[in-house]
């Protein structure tokens, strides 16, 4: 797995068909009956597959796991920032491709999950180039291809991957004038009403690099916040410099370097 080191520092400006089996669910409300308890109506539980998320680099979702920890800390370090000003939708993305943003967003939202008071919903709105669900192997019958079309409800495409408080909106495939659906008002309102849905959800969207198009640009404004993902080896500090022009009036929480080389660490 890539190593990461995570480093929140809060903004000072204002501011495919896959094969995994999928069953049908109906159990009480998705409202929340105990703190920090999802049930879920009408979503597709998923089983995940243990040897496809490590393939795919993901680690959060095996709170044993060694290679969690690093997420888990940039989940603490998140949620400080959200709780303190109130903020309930962040976005991630990066400069260039190959930064390892999707792989990153999919581990912190499932760590997310993992806490006792928090849920999270993870949105695929890298609409050129999703992978949310080919990374964890998510059946996309309907997805939101379907949503944005107005070819299925919303309580038709989320998916509840089995983890506990979290739940995923795929796109199975790429949708043409993402720029201007990203800037639609059906976009808007779906992002509103995902974020006012539940107080102690948080929802977490991968969109597409800065630099690669205008698409995460575009709709960056409908967000509370922004984390940035820069990879050691791959991103210039020239394509950096230019990400920071981009987000200069978002509310940028923090930046977090990915596969930066391993630092030995004991407990104390």
């Amino acid at each position: 797995m890539d190593r990461m080191t995570p480093a929140i520092d809060k903004n000072t400006q204002q501011g495919s068909s896959n094969s995994a089996g999928a069953s049908q669910v109906m159990i009480s409300t998705e409202q929340p009956a105990v703190l920090g308890q999802f049930n879920y109506v009408q979503t597709r539980v998923v089983p995940l597959r243990t040897e496809h998320l490590e393939r795919n680099r993901i680690v959060a979702y095996n709170k044993n796991s060694n290679m969690s920890a690093a997420f888990d800390l940039l989940r603490t370090q998140v949620l400080k920032v959200m709780d303190e000003n109130g903020w309930r939708t962040l976005a991630i993305t990066s400069p260039t491709p190959g930064s390892g943003k999707t792989v990153l967003a999919i581990n912190l939202a499932m760590s997310v999950a993992h806490h006792t008071t928090k849920a999270a919903l993870l949105v695929d709105f890298d609409l050129r180039r999703p992978r949310v669900g080919a990374y964890l192997d998510l059946p996309m019958e309907k997805s939101l291809n379907e949503l944005l079309a107005n070819k299925a409800e919303l309580r038709d495409v989320l998916v509840n991957p089995t983890l506990p408080r979290f739940v995923v909106l795929p796109t199975r495939e790429p949708i043409a004038l993402s720029t201007e659906v990203l800037s639609s008002p059906v976009v808007s309102n779906l992002i509103t009403d995902l974020r006012d849905r539940y107080d102690s959800r948080i929802n977490i969207f991968d969109l597409p690099p800065l630099l690669s198009s205008d698409d995460a640009i575009t709709v960056l404004p409908k967000f509370d916040c922004v984390l940035l993902v820069v990879a050691n080896g791959v991103n210039s500090k020239k394509e950096i410099e230019e990400s920071m022009y981009h987000l200069a009036t978002a509310n940028l929480i923090g930046t977090v370097l990915n596969k930066a080389e391993p630092q030995p660490r004991s407990y104390y």
